[in-house]
């Protein structure tokens, strides 16, 4: 990836001095007004005026950085990922669209430059990641309400903080709330190499689950299969394997998944459907093939199958005190594990979100948990990023650093 940076550096116009429309946030004021200057202490920031392709509405500007007020927070971005959702929010096919012009990102990590004389949550040096999506991580730094803001700890790798926030939150929810599974129960799922397929396989083994991971066939294919038992993966078998009918006796030396979790519909989830034991759910959390997930009546009536959906956003907004404490704590904890205390009476909001992102961080330092692949890009590489980004069977996730 740093090989390309200078072939991304020629395609990419010097875009530092152009000018672009103050920006309108979605949820408050902006609090920093785009800049048609070109000085060096301007911040940097990939920003898109339209939706459409990454590569061709992405642009690279200028910001002028706002005054820090009674309630804000300086922040130096250091890393941010470019996750699906980045992708499809760009698009504009996406659940959740800020208004335009707006800075891409919705992860990433920065460290607490300056506060307001009102903050009292955070203090310089502080490590921050957003605490919803929209916030715009693309950029070198910027000025956030102290409300937008979740403090992690510093004492973890670079990497693991800055995508933190989706991949490994959605896959612990998923794992925990949709099936009491107990220790020894199975989870297939597809996309298996994914950011949050990379997070479900550490996790579950935390909790003492097996997976059955499977993939699409393809070149790398044994070198994936070692990089993904390496984390903790059970079984890996391709997309062309799981519809075989040696498959029928694969499941006579371990019990049928109870869960399924589906990255990709199409074909792929309907072979998902097929494989899950009798009263078992199929979680949707993404949509790679553009196909629909289609059910047959006989798996609806006679298995009792279910099928769910699940969007961290709408988690965080519709989750409330008594609900977390009982999705927190599935009957899988225990003294001594890897799993946080919960307090008994949790504030409702981002603080439900934060006891989430505690107890991942607690993982990372036991060593259960860590970053899924990624190849660190300079931020003005960015074009590079995103081609690879939306290529194909491209296993490492592109972390923009600043």
């Amino acid at each position: 990836m740093w090989v390309c940076g200078a072939l991304c550096r020629a395609r990419a116009p010097a875009q530092l001095g152009q000018r672009l429309l103050p920006e309108s946030r979605r949820r408050r004021p902006a609090s920093a007004s785009f800049s048609a200057s070109a000085e060096p202490s301007r911040v940097r920031a990939l920003v898109y005026g339209h939706h459409g392709d990454p590569a061709k509405v992405v642009e690279l500007k200028n910001l002028e950085l706002a005054a820090v007020g009674g309630s804000d927070v300086h922040v130096k971005i250091l890393a941010a990922p470019i996750n699906p959702s980045d992708i499809n929010m760009i698009q504009g096919n996406y659940g959740l669209l800020p208004q335009l012009p707006a800075v891409g990102g919705n992860e990433g990590v920065g460290q607490v430059v300056a506060v307001g004389s009102s903050v009292t949550g955070v203090k310089p040096g502080d490590w921050v990641i957003p605490a919803n999506p929209g916030l715009g991580t693309w950029r070198t730094e910027a000025v956030f309400s102290e409300e937008e803001l979740i403090t992690v700890p510093s004492d973890i790798p670079l990497q693991c903080a800055a995508t933190l926030g989706v991949n490994p939150c959605t896959a612990y929810r998923m794992l925990v709330d949709f099936e009491r599974l107990q220790p020894g129960d199975s989870v297939i799922q597809n996309a298996s190499n994914s950011g949050v397929g990379q997070a479900v396989i550490q996790i579950a083994a935390a909790l003492g689950l097996r997976t059955i991971n499977v993939l699409r066939d393809r070149p790398d294919l044994q070198k994936l299969t070692d990089r993904l038992k390496n984390l903790g993966a059970d079984h890996v078998v391709t997309e062309e394997g799981l519809r075989k009918p040696e498959m029928k006796s694969f499941f006579k030396d371990m019990p049928q998944p109870r869960l399924a979790l589906n990255c990709v519909g199409g074909k792929s989830s309907t072979e998902l459907l097929r494989h899950l034991a009798p009263g078992g759910t199929m979680v949707t959390y993404g949509g790679m093939a553009k196909q629909p997930v289609i059910a047959s009546a006989s798996q609806l009536i006679f298995k009792d199958l279910k099928l769910r959906g699940f969007w961290l956003s709408q988690w965080k907004k519709d989750h409330s005190p008594s609900e977390w404490m009982i999705a927190l704590l599935p009957g899988v904890t225990r003294e001594g594990s890897a799993f946080s205390e919960v307090t008994s009476d949790p504030e409702p909001g981002r603080d439900q979100f934060k006891e989430l992102i505690l107890t991942l961080c607690d993982l990372i330092r036991r060593g259960q948990l860590t970053a899924p692949a990624c190849s660190e890009v300079p931020l003005q590489d960015y074009l590079c990023a995103l081609e690879a980004s939306t290529q194909p069977f491209v296993s490492s996730k592109q972390i923009l650093t600043m």
